[in-house]
């Protein structure tokens, strides 16, 4: 399928709907690990800390991808990520769901925006007037 990348150069409009998409993860599984720890302490749980820093620590890497995204290896950070997000389903298990939801945008924002980005460069190449 043309534009998923794994590692690359992204154009302006591609990285910073990606950063976009990090950023609001980031903050929906900092919420996460807070459920995690809620659910580990009612339970129980002597982990229930160790949770809450691993969740803190995961959204922490969403807000450094965000912000990573400019670099060539900044979506290959973005795509462990999307993994590690998935791997959070297993503490909890409505993770999965916020996985598959981040997945989709993740996956479509790279699609549908490489798409917008060669339509605009066919079009300036056209229409040399119309540039930015």
């Amino acid at each position: 399928m043309k534009g998923i990348v794994f590692y690359g150069a992204l154009g302006k409009f591609t990285w910073r709907m990606l950063a976009t998409v990090l950023g609001s993860q980031g903050i929906v599984v900092f919420l996460g690990a807070l459920v995690a720890r809620g659910l580990a302490s009612a339970t129980g749980d002597d982990r229930s800390h160790a949770w809450l820093w691993t969740g803190i620590g995961l959204a922490l890497l969403c807000f450094l991808a965000a912000g990573m995204m400019r670099r060539p290896w900044g979506v290959t950070l973005g795509w462990l990520i999307q993994v590690l997000t998935f791997a959070s389903a297993l503490v909890v298990p409505a993770m999965l769901g916020v996985g598959l939801i981040f997945l989709v945008l993740w996956v479509g924002s790279l699609v549908l925006c490489r798409r917008v980005e060669d339509q605009v460069a066919a079009r300036q190449q056209t229409d040399p007037a119309r540039q930015p």
